[in-house]
């Protein structure tokens, strides 16, 4: 999971607030806090009351309930004062902001990938690797606003080689990027690496994009069109030029992209000239001779358009994004992806829309692969039956035959292929301390699945109290229920029968705020599994966190104590961890053992802030860690973080 772009619009909004008495429609959207009906109400309370007075006005704004109003309260201001529009380069750039990122990464203990072998054992096999077991990190940027940036990032993972073998560059990935935006015909231009995103996602969207949440509301995708790549997933980007030109209401969006693939060549056995390959490496690992091996050795070329007509409360766009491989890609052929693509080009026309109207925001996407025909759609339904109740529909069906490379479409599951099915949430305000939000989504799978030799119908829901009686203590209590089929585990060879997988997850959640500096963070949950073929399985976990961020000191830390116990790998739990600015991390908890974490960040010299975390997972019921060359022999994991932000 890769957050980047995410945290780094927040970052800098929260360190220069958007001025809500100028902010234009695209400026709100880029907070990706608010919805299209919270956003339409302020622009048109703006328009027939004119400027607001102070921030506490916003609760006369309709839809905006006082959690949005806290939510966004860090991100935001109310001044009168015009922001200045226009400044030359040579102010930019004394304006501006550099930043230097340097980070270290490892594991501590030795994994059998890492030992040292003979060179032509090392050759040979694909259980060793080359490099050693560090990740090495470094970015330099400089930005100023959300309106000018430039910069390099570079990466190394874990068994890379670093300035010697396969990597005599340093770095196993490299990424660059320049964007520009403002100007009134010019709106954007992205030179290198850079993101594209349309539509509701089921066309083309590269980067990280929210699904089903607590926040019932938060089903609609708002398109940020063109920005900046700064992340390290070495696949999800585009690599070229991009332009976003605007005239009145429209806008038209052109993107070219080129770059290199990890694949594995294979050579026709009848023609020797002709060769094709039969998946992509997507991990962006290259620490063994296979995976070296088919470092670039496929150059993926697409390239699009999109033009849009905007208005405060209606947008409609049209767009075509072409794919084109230099070899074919041709993956065995299985009963449940025989509808897969193959071939060396597909072309995906679609149109989307989004409609807010009174109390309704209306959305939605169509589009068209060209391979095979297939069709997928998604259309949502956003309403504000009062300031305090809110509820959202979404109906998406997405071919068995659709199927785009870049996508992100609202389902159960990132294929956005193979799928239709109902969703329904509602979000309940009862007053300034409580809320309740509940969903139920309903869908099935047309079309055989891996794991699933038949079609099959599946349901998910929610139900979730939050109680907040004061801004420095909140509780809510979680749960969730999932119905999957699932491959039975008896079989008798011939034919394997589908059965429902149960699975049941229970959670308690505190947070108390002693102070100003300490925060108290508590978290119970509990999951339950059952299904026919497979003795009933059960896990539960414990987190206590401690969050200490003084106003007056150069240090604050986190800690964390976690208590774990499942019957085995299916009823792990994904948990949150803190950790360096631009570090994700959600790893799941199983077996039975324990967990500790500590994260300290020392601000030193007004431009340096350096952060460290030492975590430690034991187990009490393991022998060894992990399979294959990424195998422990020990019952502990140790993992170390340091990194150095230096802004100039």
């Amino acid at each position: 999971m890769d957050l980047t772009n995410l945290v780094e619009q927040l970052n800098y909004f929260y360190d220069h607030p958007l001025n809500l008495n100028t902010a234009s429609k695209e400026d709100l959207f880029e907070l990706m806090l608010l919805t299209d009906l919270q956003i339409n109400a302020l622009l048109l309370h703006r328009e027939l009351f004119g400027k607001l007075i102070s921030i506490y006005e916003l609760q006369a704004v309709p839809y905006w309930d006082l959690q949005t109003i806290e939510l966004v309260s860090p991100f935001v201001k109310v001044d009168d004062k015009l922001d200045q529009l226009h400044v030359g380069l040579k102010e930019a750039l004394k304006q501006g902001k550099f930043e230097l990122y340097l980070r270290y990464q490892s594991i501590l203990e030795e994994k059998e990938g890492y030992k040292d072998v003979p060179d032509s054992i090392l050759l040979s096999s694909n259980k060793y690797y080359y490099g050693d077991p560090n990740r090495y990190y470094t970015r330099f940027r400089y930005s100023y606003r959300t309106n000018l940036s430039f910069g390099v990032t570079a990466e190394k993972d874990p068994g890379e080689s670093f300035f010697r073998g396969a990597q005599k560059n340093g770095f196993d990935f490299y990424s660059a990027h320049a964007y520009y935006k403002g100007g009134k015909y010019l709106k954007a231009i992205a030179l290198g690496d850079y993101q594209v995103q349309i539509g509701q996602g089921i066309n083309l969207w590269t980067g990280y994009a929210f699904g089903k949440t607590a926040d019932v509301t938060n089903v609609k995708k708002t398109a940020n069109p063109l920005r900046p790549y700064t992340s390290v997933d070495e696949n999800r980007f585009l690599r070229g030029i991009a332009v976003l030109l605007g005239f009145k209401k429209f806008s038209l969006l052109s993107f070219a992209s080129m770059k290199r693939l990890s694949v594995a060549i294979t050579e026709d056995t009848l023609d020797a000239q002709n060769t094709f390959f039969e998946s992509i490496n997507l991990s962006g690992f290259h620490r063994t001779t296979s995976e070296i091996n088919r470092k670039n050795q496929m150059k993926e070329t697409l390239f699009g358009g999109n033009l849009k007509y905007e208005t405060r409360n209606f947008e409609a766009a049209v767009s075509a994004v072409q794919l084109l491989y230099d070899k074919n890609y041709l993956k065995d052929t299985l009963p449940y992806n025989q509808f897969d693509f193959r071939g060396k080009n597909a072309l995906t026309l679609s149109a989307d829309y989004n409609w807010v109207f009174k109390n309704f925001n209306f959305f939605g996407e169509i589009a068209r692969s060209s391979y095979s025909g297939g069709w997928g759609q998604i259309h949502g339904l956003l309403i504000a039956l009062d300031a305090r109740v809110s509820m959202s529909l979404v109906y998406r069906n997405y071919g068995r035959n659709y199927q785009t490379f870049y996508k992100a479409g609202f389902g159960n599951s990132s294929a956005t292929q193979n799928e239709k099915g109902w969703f329904a949430g509602l979000k309940i305000n009862w007053n300034r301390s409580m809320k309740t939000s509940i969903y139920s989504d309903l869908y099935q799978h047309p079309w055989l699945k891996f794991g699933k030799d038949f079609p099959s119908t599946e349901n998910d829901f929610l139900i979730q109290h939050n109680y907040r009686p004061h801004r420095n203590f909140e509780i809510y209590a979680r749960f969730r229920h999932r119905n999957r089929m699932r491959n039975s585990r008896d079989t008798d060879g011939t034919i394997t029968e589908l059965e429902n997988e149960l699975k049941n997850n229970y959670r308690f959640n505190f947070r108390y705020k002693i102070d100003d500096a300490f925060t108290l963070k508590s978290r119970v949950e509990y999951v339950t599994l059952y299904r026919p073929s497979n003795p009933s399985e059960d896990g539960v976990i414990f987190t206590q966190d401690v969050i200490y961020k003084p106003k007056s000191l150069p240090v604050s830390f986190a800690l964390r104590y976690a208590l774990f116990d499942t019957d085995s790998y299916d009823t792990r739990i994904y948990t949150y961890e803190n950790n360096a600015l631009y570090v994700f991390s959600t790893p799941a908890y199983y077996y039975r053992g324990s967990r500790a974490y500590a994260l300290v960040r020392y601000k030193f010299w007004k431009k340096f802030d350096l952060w460290v975390r030492y975590g430690m997972s034991v187990y009490a019921n393991r022998d060894t860690l992990g399979t294959g060359a990424e195998q422990i022999n020990g019952n502990t994991r140790t993992d170390l973080t340091i990194q150095l932000r230096v802004k100039f």
